[in-house]
């Protein structure tokens, strides 16, 4: 095996500065010459977004929630295939999971079935030496997690950074890769799901990426990270199970691409390419017709941003019914959802029509409606589950979908599902169709189960 290297980058707590530092290393080592190839731990859309906006390399999702352990190994295999180096960007806190199971969905976890080793990102700002406590707390909680370096955030001057790494390397025995300052014009903006989407920011951007870089070289020992992240070995599985490369011969797949629709994990765009589909994208905002196609897909993204000009392009929601009337199958998945009903209220109580696939209306709310991780068993027969059989998924959005119609899924969001008997947190009801269009908030990742895309692909091959 080519020697390639790979490391999470992990945080004491969220807000600790894990993407801004992941962005910055990543375009370091780009500047290099490197072949880099960014993760990031999780079902988050967002952080993936400003890895591509940085390297211009699609960010996977690794998430040990939807994902068995050998298919999430072989979507790892196949990401790092023709790349040098993995960078992942870590979730939360490093113990951080699904319930109090620090071996659960965290970044830890993660490290330990990767066989890769974490560099703890610690906030160096307004401390000096009880940063060895923090760190050497991080240290002790599982010393099976192989911490090779801390990196400090947000430490301005060399003197307070040769104090801090003075403390941590004396007490913990672990190096100090480097710093890096409060750099206030690098700043990610964010509105009400987290991080504004770098489609929105990417050519403002660039100049920042560029000064980041510069820091991250004068201030991190890159070659010392490199030296301390060689990868021995890649991790055991592979995703030759999860789909039949026959299935999607000839098949066209529309799919919703704009700064309303970007919502996706790269892999499930992978796993219908490997299919044997094609994907053709398109605009609802822009467009007026549909590319010819036998499946539409329409994702996650911000349709309340956009409601105006969504609601004012009556040719592509007269596409869409009409794509409906001829049997095509299509799958909406919360955005998708929104833009697909009757009606939607902005957050200002500002009614927009919609395509009007689904009977009923999404409205804004001002907090969360339902958040986190969840399993939805199918009530009937729908295009990926038969009734009975259950979606692992996620859901994060602040509307909520008012609605006669009858549900398709119920949904349960456990307090620790890797209990014996688990106790229920919330369960709740929601994902609708109309003939062969199923829409719903919950985001699902397609390499979860072996064919899961089967019945789907099958509902499309009868229009060929």
């Amino acid at each position: 095996m080519q020697q390639k290297h790979t490391f999470v980058i992990a945080g004491t707590g969220s807000g600790c500065g894990k993407t801004t530092v992941t962005l910055g290393i990543l375009r370091a080592l780009m500047n290099r010459s490197l072949r880099v190839q960014p993760f990031k731990i999780g079902p988050d859309y967002l952080d993936g977004g400003w890895h591509r906006a940085v390297t211009g390399v699609a960010s996977r999702n690794l998430d040990a929630f939807m994902l068995p352990e050998p298919i999430l190994n072989g979507l790892f295999n196949h990401a790092m295939a023709d790349k040098e180096i993995g960078v992942i960007e870590g979730v939360m806190g490093l113990y951080d999971g699904y319930g109090t199971d620090p071996n659960y969905c965290s970044s830890a976890a993660m490290a330990k079935q990767l066989g890769c080793p974490v560099v703890l990102l610690v906030d160096g700002k307004a401390v000096s030496t009880s940063i060895a406590a923090t760190v050497m707390g991080f240290q002790q909680f599982d010393p099976t997690v192989n911490i090779v370096g801390v990196l400090l955030n947000r430490v301005n001057r060399d003197s307070h950074f040769q104090l801090l790494k003075q403390a941590i390397e004396g007490y913990c025995g672990i190096p100090v890769l480097g710093r890096l300052p409060v750099m206030p014009e690098i700043t990610l903006p964010s509105r009400h799901l987290g991080l504004i989407p770098a489609q929105e920011q990417v050519s403002q951007r660039e100049e920042c990426w560029t000064r980041l870089a510069q820091q991250i070289e004068a201030l991190v020992d890159l070659d010392k990270l490199l030296a301390l992240t060689q990868l021995s070995s890649l991790p055991k599985g592979n995703i030759d199970s999860l789909i039949d490369p026959a299935m999607g011969q000839g098949l066209t797949l529309a799919l919703a691409a704009d700064e309303a629709f970007h919502f996706y994990y790269p892999d499930n765009l992978l796993l219908l390419e490997k299919a044997g589909v094609t994907i053709k994208r398109f605009s609802p905002l822009h467009d007026h017709r549909l590319p010819e196609c036998q499946m539409i897909y329409l994702g996650g993204g911000y349709p309340e941003i956009y409601a105006q000009s969504l609601s004012s392009n009556h040719a592509m929601h007269l596409a869409l019914r009409q794509a409906q009337h001829k049997g095509i199958p299509i799958y909406a998945e919360c955005g998708g959802l929104m833009y697909l009903g009757d009606t939607l209220i902005d957050a200002d109580g500002v009614r927009h029509d919609m395509v009007g696939l689904i009977a009923g209306e999404s409205q804004m709310g001002d907090h969360l409606q339902r958040f986190g991780y969840c399993e939805a068993t199918a009530m009937c027969d729908t295009p990926f589950v038969a009734k009975g059989e259950t979606l692992r998924g996620h859901e994060f959005h602040y509307s909520d979908f008012i609605t006669t119609n009858p549900p398709v899924f119920q949904c349960v969001k456990w307090c620790d599902p890797k209990e014996t008997l688990k106790t229920v947190q919330k369960s709740w009801q929601g994902g609708y169709q109309n003939g062969n269009t199923l829409a719903s908030y919950l985001h699902i990742h397609f390499a979860q189960r072996p064919h899961l895309l089967h019945r789907w692909l099958m509902m499309a091959r009868r229009l060929l």
